[in-house]
């Protein structure tokens, strides 16, 4: 439902911002601004993905998980993305993601929201919600034996 709500909002706010923009500064400049942030895109995501790319290399070799450095370009990859697309309001969060002291926090709040998805997971796998059991009172019982 969030999705379809911002599927419907975003491209409202970016035309609004647009205008006001073009009114500001002038329709010409406007479109300047929308056509140089792709190129502009391009080439952070390759300067910021190739030194992702040697922390994730620098990790291996270590000896260490390589999560952050995975969270880290994949936010690359979506700054990168958001960059490329025309829209203030999307390159205004593609430069977001691209900084890193903005896409540690992103990478902060991924973490916590994965982290909470993976313990929900867990701890309803193979099993409904009414069955688990958070006081640990449960107790094994014998079937009862038929009589014969």
């Amino acid at each position: 439902m969030l999705v379809l709500l911002l599927l419907i909002i975003w491209p409202i706010a970016e035309i609004y911002v647009a205008i006001q923009v073009a009114e500001a500064i002038g329709v010409l400049l406007t479109l300047l601004a929308l056509v140089v942030s792709w190129p502009l895109g391009v080439w952070l995501v390759r300067a910021e993905g190739r030194a992702a790319w040697r922390r994730l290399g620098a990790a291996v070799a270590a000896g260490r998980p390589p999560a952050r450095e995975v969270l880290d370009g994949a936010l690359i990859v979506a700054g990168g993305a958001l960059l490329i697309v025309p829209g203030f309001l999307t390159d205004l969060v593609g430069l977001l993601l691209l900084a890193p002291p903005t896409r540690s926090l992103a990478r902060a709040g991924m973490v916590r929201n994965l982290q909470s998805r993976v313990v929900v997971q867990a701890t309803r796998f193979g099993r409904s919600p009414a069955s688990y059991d958070v006081d640990s009172t449960a107790r094994d019982v014998e079937p009862p034996r038929l009589p014969g």
